[in-house]
């Protein structure tokens, strides 16, 4: 447990390690990937990681996101990389172009990015772990009351939460950033200073630079006294949740929703089990704005209509009887095709799109000359044909997903595979005539999107 408010204390790695030990005591992780910025909290937590690998049987992966948002941020990678190899660990290094039409500011930007790089690394079994401590957790509690948040909000950041394949833990919460700078100092460790960080044009900076010293100089342990508001505000987030859980049993899964069960709910339980269903999709949190708008147009909207309300990274769909809950993620370019092997990886498709995997020894599966080549990731162009086994013509694709009864949405996202420029099989749905083979590989789809109205 984190010490009582208003007392130091000492943070070294055989804190760390009873700490991960204590958050997955039910299921070990199989690999530990730890987010490294190569700012000071990173940089101690991943040293002080490697200062207790003797005691962990868990590979270590140093993982750096290159946002290409400063002059500098080449001689950064090549730090972080030399500081990972030095400890014996494994380093990935992944630059991401950050997006400058984000609505919510060139933070949730940047954030946005990291974090879907982050969902493309993250393997079934792997822990993310995150340096967020509790100086952090204090100005997100403040940020998310200056954005008219509610309980979720208000609890801040979660220690343990599910994320993409696996899970994302922050290990250091309840831990002060002075001891977390003691530590540095104690070690000698060298660290990167992102200028950005001092900008107060930026909402945290400008918490921590110029609110946040204020308040420590009338109540010295303001960020330990907000954490326990946190901490508070998440037993009524929790419960909220075991509400919002019973909801989704009664009307469908967090992905596809019934409208009419959604409308035999209280106007208030209508937009905490949305909330809950958007969290449990692994989507960004909704603005309360959004989710008026979903209660009191999308939902209530006629039967023939395809409505939508989109926020960045995410968005509900109304098709019929059904609320859906989609990233909001695009199309993929034709022209950057990912290549799906004969491998023990999945093939990551993107944010809540899941992955593919060739599984071997399956009849009407595909041919092993074919698939033991790569296959080409593509998504439609239109006039796209397939045979299907059994049949002696071709049929256009659109009119087979329309007869299947595939969402119109879903449509355009259903990866399909070529070898060259031959339409070997559409997701894991339908193997060309042509291509199949018994004994064959079977396409599977793991954490598959509902497809299918």
């Amino acid at each position: 447990m984190p010490p009582q408010a208003g007392k130091c204390m000492t943070f070294d790695s055989e804190f760390l390690l009873t700490r991960l030990q204590t958050m997955t005591s039910v299921d070990p992780p199989l690999r530990w990937l730890v987010a490294f910025s190569g700012g000071v909290d990173s940089t101690v937590l991943l040293h002080a990681l490697g200062d207790c690998r003797e005691k962990i049987e868990q590979q270590v992966v140093a993982v750096h996101i290159d946002h290409a948002l400063n002059p500098d941020s080449a001689s950064w990678d090549s730090h972080c990389q030399q500081f990972a190899e030095g400890l014996g660990m494994q380093y990935v290094s992944r630059k991401v172009a950050v997006a400058e039409d984000v609505g919510s500011g060139p933070e949730a930007a940047a954030r946005q990015a990291r974090y879907a790089a982050f969902h493309q690394l993250v393997q079934p079994g792997d822990c993310l772990l995150s340096a967020h401590h509790e100086d952090d957790q204090a100005e997100t509690l403040l940020l998310n009351l200056m954005r008219g948040s509610g309980f979720a909000g208000v609890a801040g950041i979660g220690a343990l939460q599910d994320f993409s394949l696996g899970r994302l833990l922050r290990p250091l919460l309840g831990v002060p950033a002075a001891a977390i700078e003691a530590y540095a100092a104690r070690h000698n460790l060298a660290w990167i200073e992102d200028p950005s960080n001092s900008d107060t044009r930026f909402d945290r900076n400008f918490l921590r630079k110029e609110i946040m010293p204020k308040l420590a100089s009338r109540w010295p342990a303001v960020a330990a006294r907000l954490k326990q508001s946190a901490d508070l505000a998440g037993e009524g987030s929790e419960l909220l949740n075991d509400l919002a859980d019973l909801d989704l049993e009664n009307i469908g899964s967090p992905e596809r929703l019934a409208i009419a069960g959604i409308q035999e709910l209280s106007l208030p339980r209508q937009r905490n089990v949305l909330r809950r269903a958007i969290r449990r999709s692994g989507l960004p949190p909704a603005p309360a704005t959004r989710l008026y708008q979903v209660v009191h147009e999308l939902i209530p909207a006629r039967e023939d209509a395809q409505p939508v309300v989109t926020w960045p990274g995410a968005e509900l769909r109304r098709y019929r009887q059904h609320l859906y809950v989609l990233p909001a993620t695009p199309a993929a370019d034709s022209t950057d095709d990912k290549i799906l092997l004969v491998s023990d990886e999945m093939l990551q498709l993107g944010p809540g799109m899941g992955a593919l995997l060739l599984d071997a020894g399956k009849a009407g599966g595909i041919d092993p000359q074919l698939a033991e080549r790569g296959l080409a990731v593509r998504y439609r162009q239109g006039g796209e044909e397939i045979r299907l086994p059994g049949h002696d013509c071709t049929h256009k694709l659109k009119k087979l997903l329309q007869q299947e009864g595939v969402l119109p949405w879903m449509r355009a996202r259903l990866p399909l595979l070529y070898a060259q420029d031959r339409l070997v099989a559409v997701a894991d749905i339908w193997v060309a005539a042509d291509c199949v083979s018994t004994p064959g590989y079977a396409v599977s789809w793991h954490e598959r999107p509902v497809l299918f109205a």
